[in-house]
């Protein structure tokens, strides 16, 4: 009997096993990318751990629901209290999977801090991106252009994602190629991905932001080599993609512009069609998460360094809190770690 009972089970969790995966194409179980791969490895790992602790518990639950049933002659004694034998086993094994379980988290805590750049023969891309009612912009400070609701880079390329918000906290999210990160007004937070096959990747906010959410979707599309990137981008500044909008510079008038959104409740909101920008006002990014901030106009940001130490002299003469006598890595939320890896 209890040889049928391990076969109905294992058959059973066959069952579920096959069905939940049979629809995990296009997400974190199907990676294409080296962070996505070593998250899904952490998953599985992490499951079957839990798992031998998991599938004993279901088994000899139904087992002795079976053999203590009404109407058999085996000897239950409900006033039973101690065997030394099984508090050692419940208590031990439990105990060994919790270290073991820290162990690994800690090491992959480090290993997959997403704002650690990529090991790599190749330069990171810069992308900085920034969460809008609601739609995603993309800005390519290198390459001098910009994106709505869909990001180009190559196969095999670091990319060093920068990420703010101009109002509502979203999350950037690319499930096929890993971690995902929050955006927030005033704030950059950083993340590091690579795609290792080309394709077309979803990308998506995994944070409700109001009743234009459903339409936080872009594609995320790797090229086959840095040759097709750098035709795309030639492309996108000759305004030569016909199944686009293009237009021409990002400047503040036309950030401001691409941020309106139709804030009454009854309106019903349509996503975003991809737009392409081809030339970008040097330094948009970081002038519209400064502008959040109380002494914006007065103090400049450096790139990687501490702010001037002028300005911050000038701005600690205010009696109150300033937050533009922060530096850099506060105002980024990166460690100073952080600050020198990318130094």
């Amino acid at each position: 009997m209890i040889l049928l009972l391990t076969r109905i089970l294992s058959k059973i969790a066959l069952a579920i096993a096959v069905g939940l995966l049979a629809g995990c194409q296009g997400g974190v179980l199907d990676p294409k990318g080296q962070v996505g791969i070593e998250e899904k490895q952490l998953i599985i790992i992490a499951t079957l751990l839990m798992l031998l602790v998991v599938i004993p518990v279901i088994f000899m639950t139904l087992y002795f629901a079976w053999k203590y049933r009404e109407g058999r002659d085996e000897a239950y004694e409900p006033k039973w209290s101690h065997s030394t034998k099984i508090e050692v086993v419940v208590w031990t094994v439990p105990i060994i999977i919790v270290l073991i379980l820290g162990v690994i988290t800690w090491k992959t805590t480090h290993s997959l801090d997403p704002y650690k750049p990529l090991k790599s023969d190749k330069d990171h891309i810069t992308v900085e991106v920034v969460s809008m009612n609601w739609k995603w912009l993309f800005i390519y400070p290198e390459q001098g252009i910009a994106t709505v609701n869909q990001l180009v880079f190559p196969t095999d390329v670091p990319v060093s994602f920068r990420i703010s918000s101009e109002g509502t906290m979203n999350s950037f999210f690319i499930p096929q190629l890993g971690s995902q990160i929050y955006s927030m007004a005033g704030m950059v937070t950083k993340l590091h991905l690579i795609a290792n096959e080309p394709g077309t990747y979803k990308g998506i906010s995994a944070n409700y932001s109001g009743p234009g959410f459903t339409g936080m979707k872009f594609n995320a599309i790797a090229t086959p080599t840095e040759a097709d990137f750098d035709a795309w981008v030639e492309g996108v500044k000759a305004g030569t993609h016909g199944d686009v909008i293009n237009h021409a510079m990002l400047d503040q008038a036309s950030y401001d512009k691409l941020a309106e959104y139709d804030a009454d409740p009854h309106h019903v909101h349509v996503a975003t069609p991809v737009q392409y920008y081809n030339s970008i006002k040097p330094g948009i990014f970081h002038d519209n998460v400064m502008k959040f901030m109380k002494d914006h106009g007065k103090v400049e940001l450096l790139k990687g360094t501490p702010f001037d130490s002028t300005m911050i002299k000038g701005s600690m003469d205010h009696s109150d809190m300033d937050h533009g006598s922060m530096n850099h890595s506060e105002m980024s939320h990166e460690s100073p770690e952080h600050v020198e890896e990318d130094k």
